[in-house]
Order: structure tokens, then sequence, then C-alpha cells
């Protein structure tokens, strides 16, 4: 009993790591459509170059 305990609890962590680690890469990739859009459509400065649009 107890050794079936044990693979149902590694599969079920298993699960939720596969599940966390697919929510990670969704997560990665919007933040890297954002830093290219905004990369793209930086706005000028006054000195007529090309700002930052981040502000750090």
């Amino acid at each position: 009993m107890v050794p079936l305990l044990l693979v149902l609890l590694l599969a079920l962590i298993l699960f939720g790591a596969g599940f966390a680690l697919k929510i990670l890469w969704w997560v990665a990739i919007i933040v890297l459509v954002v830093w290219l859009l905004g990369f793209v459509m930086r706005s000028t400065n006054a000195g007529g170059g090309r700002g930052r649009w981040y502000r750090w």
C-alpha cells in the first residue's frame, strides 16, 4: 500500500511541476513579446534621438 501511495504522490508532484513549467513558458513568451513591442514602438525624445521605453 505504501509503494502505491508513493507512486501516486510522485505522479501528482510531476504533474504539478509540468503544469507550472508550462505556465512559466507562456509567461516568458508573453514578456518577450511585450519587450519586443516596446523596443519597436519606443518614442523619440526631445533631442530627436530614440529614447528608452522603460524607466529603469
